[in-house]
């Protein structure tokens, strides 16, 4: 198996770093490395911000659920999906931008994650660790205004990245079966593939934690999903320009 695929395969969540500074031109280059991952029609619909401003670290760390990693990792990226840059480059050339419709927000947001997902590679590649920070999206109003997010623009996620201090073991991923298939969507036989499934899982937070965690994969998604997920997201992204049309 050659390198590339085991490092695909060795990913973890890092959130605990060491106080090692990462070298601002290799972040240079990791960010780079960020930029050619594919885009649609060229688009290139994302803008990512470093935030190195302790108070605004501060801030942000709070209202992301008060997650220390925001606050203390090396490195913290916000990732915003942009067609504000869009825009500009439809009135360069007299052209009307239609902005609000939904294939345009679906767009934007696959170019950024697939623009920060190069970027984790390429940072763990050179021996850095990392985390995606969903729950900048708890708050986005407040995170597009301590960013000085305009129009069109909105935080999709952050990403904190660092020299691992603490690395846990590769969590078990759904068996290739229920994720893998051919010609058709067909169904038989998952349920008893998701029982043997939440088995690993639970085998798996029990030695992570030392038996303090014993949930299976099915008991928290069952307990996650209960929930309405972030309702406010639908009447933000429409104040933002993302109106699904």
């Amino acid at each position: 198996m050659n390198h590339v695929i085991e490092l695909l395969k060795k990913h973890v969540s890092v959130r605990k770093f060491t106080t090692q500074p990462v070298d601002d031109q290799l972040l240079i280059e990791i960010i780079k490395a960020g930029q050619q991952a594919s885009t649609s029609n060229h688009i290139q619909a994302y803008t990512i911000i470093r935030v190195k401003d302790k108070n605004k670290r501060k801030s942000i760390a709070k209202l992301a659920g008060n997650q220390a990693c925001v606050e203390e990792s090396p490195i913290f990226l916000v990732f915003c999906a942009d067609l504000n840059r869009l825009g500009k480059a439809c009135r360069m050339n007299n052209k009307r931008f239609e902005s609000g419709y939904t294939e345009n927000f679906i767009l934007a947001t696959v170019d950024t994650s697939l623009a920060a997902q190069n970027i984790m590679v390429a940072a763990e590649s050179v021996g850095l660790g990392g985390v995606y920070i969903g729950a900048l999206r708890n708050n986005p109003e407040d995170v597009c205004e301590s960013l000085n997010l305009p129009h069109n623009v909105y935080p999709v996620f952050g990403m904190c990245l660092g020299y691992p201090e603490i690395r846990n073991k590769v969590k078990p991923r759904l068996p290739l079966s229920l994720v893998f298939k051919e010609d058709s969507y067909h169904t038989e036989g998952d349920e008893e593939i998701l029982k043997e499934y939440d088995h690993s899982i639970r085998d798996y937070y029990i030695a992570r934690t030392n038996g303090e965690r014993s949930n299976t994969w099915t008991e928290g998604m069952s307990t996650f999903l209960k929930d309405k997920q972030r309702p406010h997201m639908k009447s933000f992204l429409e104040t933002k320009g993302f109106e699904m049309k």
